[in-house]
C-alpha cells in the first residue's frame, strides 16, 4: 500500500519509513559483504585485496546508476504528494525509458573503461587480473542494478519501503548460496562472486517489478502514459543527473584515494577493504535516514506543506546525531573482532591498519549523518544542483588529502580523507538548505498575501 507522508507526525513517519529501508540496505550490504568475506576466507587475502581494489570503480559506476534512478523517483514522489495519479504513471513510464538509455550507455562505457581505470589507479600487479575478472562481471550486469534500483525507488516514492526489504532478504540469501556454489564448487574464483551478486540483484529486480504491477493499481501504465515528452523527461534528468553525479563525484575522490592506497601495497589495500566494508555496514542507518528524508521532503514539497519539511528535517537531524554516536561507538569498540570476520586471525598487520581506519572514521559519523540529512532534503525540494556542488566539494577535499598528506601520513591520510570531505560538504549543504527552505517559505507566504 502507498504511504502519504504529508499528514501525521514527521518524526514517526520518517522513522517508520527508515526502519524497513535500513533493514533492506543492511541486507543489500550483504551482497558485497558476502563476496568479500567468502573471497577473503576461502580464496586468499590477495583475492580479498583484488575485490577491494575495485571498490571505488564500482562506486563510480553503480553509484551513478543508484543516483540517477533515485533522482527519477523524486519526480514520482512529488507527483504522488500532489495527488496526481496521471502524473505518477507518466513519471514511471518516463523513468523506465530513461532507465533503458542509462543502462545501454553505462554498460558500454564501464566495460570499455574497466581495465584502463585499474591501471590508472596503480592496482598492484599481483592482484590486477583478479580485480579485472571481478569488476567486469559487475559492469556487464549493470542492467540488473538499474532494474532493481529503478523499481525499488518507485515503490519508495509511493511510501512503500517494506516491500523492497523482503526482496532484498531473499536476494541476499541467494547471493550467499551462489557465492559458495560458484567459488567452492565451480572454482570460478573472484568472477564467481561477481556473478552471484549480479544474479541475486536481477532476481530482486524481477520481484519488485511483478509486485508493483500486481499490488499498485496506480502503477498500471496505459498507452497514453508511454507518450514521450522531452520536456517531462528533462524534469527527471534535471534531478536524476545531478544526483547521479553527486554519487559519482565522491567516487572519483575515492578513486584518487584508492590510487594512493594502491601505492602502499596489497596489505594496505586488504586492510582498507575490510575496514571500508564494516564502515559501509555501520553507516547504513545514516544512509537509510537520508533516503527517508528525500521521500518525505519530496512528497511534502509536492503538497506545498513547507513548514512540515522544516519540522521533519530538524527531527531527522536529531535522529542522525543519535545514530552517528551509537554507530561510531560500536565500530570503535568492536573493531578487531569485526575485521577478523574478513581476514581471520593471524593477519596482525591487516587488523591493526583496519582498526586505525575504523577509529578515524567512526568518530565523525555524526557529521556524515547530517550530510545525508541535508543533502537529501535539498534533493527532495528539487535543489539538485546545490547538492551536486556539495559532491564537488567532497571531491576537492578528498583529492587534497590524497595529493598533499599521503606522502607524509601514509595509511592515516587515506583514513582521514573521507571525514575531511564530510565536514566540508556538510557545512556547505546546511547553509544552503536553510537559505533555500526559508526563501521558498517566504515566497509562498508572499503569494498567499497577494492572492
Amino acid at each position: 500500500m502507498t504511504n502519504d507522508m504529508t499528514k501525521g507526525s514527521p518524526i514517526k513517519l520518517i522513522l517508520s519509513f527508515m526502519v524497513p529501508l535500513l533493514i533492506g540496505n543492511i541486507f543489500q550490504q550483504f551482497y558485497n559483504m558476502a563476496d568479500t568475506i567468502i573471497v577473503g576466507r576461502t580464496i586468499s587475502v590477495e583475492a580479498l585485496a583484488a575485490v577491494g581494489a575495485t571498490g571505488s570503480i564500482s562506486f563510480l559506476i553503480v553509484g551513478f546508476v543508484q543516483g540517477v534512478t533515485s533522482g527519477f523517483a523524486v519526480i514520482t514522489a512529488q507527483r504522488f504528494g500532489a495527488g496526481s495519479e496521471n502524473g505518477v504513471r507518466r513519471s514511471v513510464a518516463t523513468s523506465i525509458i530513461l532507465g533503458i538509455a542509462v543502462t545501454i550507455v553505462m554498460t558500454a562505457i564501464s566495460v570499455l573503461a574497466a581495465r584502463p581505470l585499474l591501471e590508472i589507479m596503480k592496482t598492484p600487479s599481483d592482484i590486477i587480473d583478479d580485480s579485472y575478472n571481478y569488476i567486469i562481471v559487475i559492469f556487464e550486469g549493470i542492467a540488473a542494478a538499474v532494474f532493481f534500483n529503478l523499481f525499488s525507488s518507485i515503490l519508495r516514492s509511493l511510501g512503500d519501503s517494506k516491500t523492497p526489504l523482503v526482496f532484498l532478504i531473499i536476494a541476499s540469501i541467494i547471493n550467499i548460496i551462489l557465492d559458495f556454489v560458484f567459488i567452492l564448487t565451480f572454482k570460478m574464483g573472484v568472477a564467481g562472486a561477481g556473478w552471484a551478486t549480479v544474479i541475486a540483484q536481477f532476481i530482486s529486480g524481477i520481484l519488485c517489478f511483478v509486485y508493483s504491477l500486481k499490488k499498485f493499481p496506480i502503477l498500471r501504465l496505459t498507452k497514453h502514459d508511454w507518450k514521450f515528452s522531452w520536456r517531462f523527461a528533462w524534469q527527471h534528468l534535471a534531478v536524476g543527473l545531478p544526483m547521479a553525479f553527486q554519487f559519482s563525484i565522491p567516487a572519483i575522490g575515492t578513486m584518487v584515494i584508492q590510487s594512493a592506497l594502491n601505492s602502499l601495497g596489497s596489505t594496505a589495500v586488504a586492510a582498507f577493504t575490510a575496514g571500508s566494508k564494516i564502515d559501509q555496514f555501520a553507516t547504513q542507518p545514516l544512509a537509510s535516514l537520508g533516503v527517508a528524508v528525500a521521500t518525505y521532503t519530496a512528497q511534502n514539497y509536492g503538497a506545498r506543506e513547507l513548514e512540515r519539511i522544516k519540522k521533519g528535517v530538524t527531527g531527522a537531524a536529531i535522529i542522525a546525531t543519535v545514530c552517528g554516536i551509537v554507530g561510531g561507538f560500536v565500530v570503535i569498540t568492536f573493531a578487531k573482532p569485526l575485521v577478523a570476520l574478513f581476514v581471520g586471525n593471524g593477519q596482525n598487520e591487516v587488523m591493526s591498519l583496519s582498526k586505525e581506519y575504523l577509529v578515524l572514521n567512526g568518530v565523525f559519523y555524526v557529521i556524515l549523518g547530517l550530510l545525508f540529512v541535508y543533502r537529501n532534503a535539498l534533493q527532495g525540494i528539487g535543489s539538485s544542483m546545490i547538492a551536486f556542488f556539495g559532491g564537488v566539494w567532497e571531491l576537492v577535499m578528498r583529492s587534497l588529502v590524497a595529493f598533499v598528506l599521503v606522502s607524509y601520513l601514509k595509511f592515516a591520510a587515506v583514513c582521514i580523507a573521507s571525514p575531511v570531505a564530510w565536514f566540508g560538504a556538510t557545512i556547505w549543504l546546511m547553509i544552503a538548505y536553510f537559505i533555500i527552505i526559508n526563501r521558498i517559505i517566504k515566497k509562498a507566504n508572499f503569494a498567499k498575501i497577494n492572492y
